[in-house]
């Protein structure tokens, strides 16, 4: 039986902002679930305004474990004025940019997980140079241009750990469905030998490190 959310848990996420279908968060809040057994930390790329945070904290808090989530705060392209997820609410008016920092750390609030998270403020790629251990998961919802879907791929998988899990969001393999660079580093981790899938869930693939 699949694991799943509280009412309460799933309520703070459906009330935070954020993209990520309920059916697409039900299984990440699964994977996260089987992926703590390892007893290593959970860990997002692209926390937004903690939405998907809510799920791996709320694992982490039962696994003793920790959340970690990963985010520069100031927008992925597609948030950015004139494009189509901009949001005016989370824009910073003293320095006019975006900044999801303090929407983030009241959705935590609320949804009373706040102790297990460890929030790093930063850019991807600079802070999987300085993260030394293995993680039980990586959840790659970050940036989605080929650069920077690049970078978190090449910076975060190696750090799976053997039988943990690398889940990837806005998988789109028909390019009338969504921008390909999600799709490519999937397909990338497939090849290279080291994962496998275990899932589908909509846009959400949810791969295992073999060996």
């Amino acid at each position: 039986m699949a694991a799943e959310p509280t009412p309460e848990i799933l309520a703070a996420f459906e009330a935070a902002k954020g993209f990520m279908p309920v059916v697409e968060g039900l299984a990440l809040y699964d994977a996260a679930t089987g992926a703590a057994k390892l007893g290593l930390p959970l860990l997002e790329v692209g926390t937004y305004c903690g939405r998907s945070t809510i799920l791996l904290a709320d694992v982490a808090r039962q696994a003793g474990t920790v959340a970690v989530t990963v985010d520069h705060h100031r927008g992925s392209e597609e948030q950015q004025p004139g494009w189509e997820y901009h949001d005016e609410t989370v824009v910073d008016s003293e320095v006019g940019r975006m900044d999801t920092l303090p929407t983030f750390r009241r959705t935590l609030h609320k949804a009373g997980l706040e102790e297990h998270v460890v929030a790093v403020v930063g850019r991807s790629p600079q802070v999987a140079k300085v993260w030394g251990g293995q993680l039980g998961l990586v959840f790659i919802d970050g940036g989605h241009t080929d650069e920077h879907a690049t970078n978190d791929y090449e910076g975060w998988a190696p750090k799976v750990a053997p039988g943990g899990l690398l889940v990837i969001h806005d998988v789109f393999p028909n390019p009338e469905d969504g921008g390909q660079a999600p799709y490519r580093i999937y397909l990338r981790a497939l090849e290279s030998g080291d994962f496998e899938e275990v899932s589908v869930t909509d846009s959400l693939r949810v791969l295992r490190r073999v060996g």
